[in-house]
């Protein structure tokens, strides 16, 4: 890895406008896309499952403050969450880990999330429109996938959090170096 992309060291630890809501359509794999008619899980799903659960990972459940909006992560016990510098991340003290859409699964909130963009308008900043938590957003680094607060995650799966810094403030230079951060949403 390059040194000049962080702000720091990689460390561990334990345990400008405002738009109406991302129309459904527009959320991709958010909504559920293994729902079967008939009670029960499908052999699909469990099978999604089986081989999610082979390469280690876990199924996260968080959601926002209120309540309203809630959501479920295929992601690792162990994250590898960034900590951003740049404009906005700074000022909601943005940490996130990225995953693929195919991993995210909204289950409840839709209409209760409005979203934030500014600068490329590539980057859709959710929220929730009741308690303005935002527990997942759709990053400018991997607009194919989904950037999930860690903070929002129910307690019990999360085994432990590696941060590393990124340098937000010179996105275009700390994206051209990074060497695996646009892998991150690719299953």
């Amino acid at each position: 890895m390059n040194a000049g992309i962080f702000i720091g060291p990689a460390e561990s630890h334990e345990g400008g406008i405002l738009t109406p809501p991302i129309a459904p359509a527009h959320l991709g794999s958010m909504k559920a896309r293994d729902r079967s008619p008939q009670a029960g899980k499908s052999s699909l799903t469990e099978g999604m499952k089986s081989h999610r659960e082979s390469r280690g990972l876990v199924k996260h459940t968080g959601g926002c403050h209120c309540g309203a909006v809630r959501f479920e992560v295929w992601a690792p016990h162990d994250l590898h969450v960034f900590h951003c510098n740049c404009s906005v991340c700074t000022k909601k003290q943005n940490n996130h880990f990225i995953v693929p859409a195919s991993r995210f699964k909204l289950l409840q909130g839709d209409s209760h999330l409005t979203t934030y963009t500014f600068n490329t308008h590539v980057a859709k900043h959710l929220f929730c429109k009741t308690c303005g938590v935002q527990s997942f957003y759709k990053p400018r680094s991997n607009p194919d996938g989904y950037g999930v607060c860690p903070h929002c995650l129910d307690e019990g799966t999360v085994r432990k959090i590696t941060m590393e810094n990124f340098n937000g403030k010179e996105w275009e230079v700390s994206m051209d170096q990074h060497e695996t951060i646009r892998n991150m949403s690719i299953v």
